[in-house]
């Protein structure tokens, strides 16, 4: 298994489920999927449950680059482990292609600033924090410059408020390595996660009007409107 530090490349995953079967589907993941993708080469960063959409599992996964991607997918997925869980798997997804391909945007620890032991399979509860994405859709030129307003304008609000900005990650443009897993292409997005050590104080930012007001000072920039996701580690979520 790979750090956090050592992965140049990220799978920000979106799996719209059937309803009211995410509890189950954390449960699959957490106690069989997670040890297992790692030892294929992967580092699995965290899953989430979406505090928005109470259908949505989000998770995050990292490699050290596009070569060990492939090798990391075709190892997991044409493995035995893999054979053993897909049928119920994937009988609770209705959609598993919202997926952002992504690399760092800036230098920094990133998500290995925020891993924590992750607890034994059914020991473990699930963590007070909030880990807060912003996904906003750019020209790939303007990534730095939104960036760096971004870290004038907002990243000062956050912490303010409690939360812990982490370096951004923007769109990895290259070819999919793995098609059998499509990836969303033809977009550019920045990334900026932030995690916030409890709910409460993540819930109060975000209904704060001058955040909004900053948001919209950044709306210049933007190619669309930003997605806000605000996501609650599973037990077994490393980034928790």
């Amino acid at each position: 298994m790979i750090s956090a530090a050592g992965c140049q490349v990220f799978e920000l995953r979106q799996y719209t489920l059937r309803p009211h079967v995410r509890d189950a589907f954390v449960a699959l993941v957490d106690a069989a999927l997670v040890e297992t993708q790692e030892a294929a080469g992967m580092r699995v960063v965290g899953q989430f449950r979406d505090l928005d959409r109470p259908d949505v599992f989000v998770w995050i996964r990292g490699f050290a680059d596009m070569q060990t991607r492939r090798d990391a997918l075709q190892a997991f997925y044409g493995g035995p482990v893999w054979a053993e869980h897909r049928q119920a798997a994937n009988a609770m997804l209705l959609d598993s292609d919202d997926v952002l391909l992504l690399e760092p945007a800036e230098p920094g620890a990133g998500f290995d600033s925020t891993v924590e032991a992750r607890p034994p399979t059914g020991i473990g509860t699930v963590p007070a924090s909030l880990l807060l994405v912003e996904v906003c859709p750019l020209a790939q030129r303007d990534t730095r410059a939104y960036l760096h307003r971004y870290r004038q304008v907002l990243a000062p609000l956050l912490r303010d408020a409690g939360g812990c900005p982490l370096p951004a990650l923007a769109t990895l443009h290259a070819a999919n390595t793995f098609p059998d897993l499509p990836v969303r292409e033809g977009e550019h997005v920045a990334v900026t996660p932030t995690l916030f050590g409890d709910r409460a104080s993540a819930a109060a930012f975000v209904d704060d009007p001058a955040y909004h007001a900053a948001v919209a000072g950044l709306d210049p920039l933007a190619a669309g409107p930003l997605q806000r996701l605000r996501l609650a580690p599973t037990a077994r979520s490393a980034v928790r």
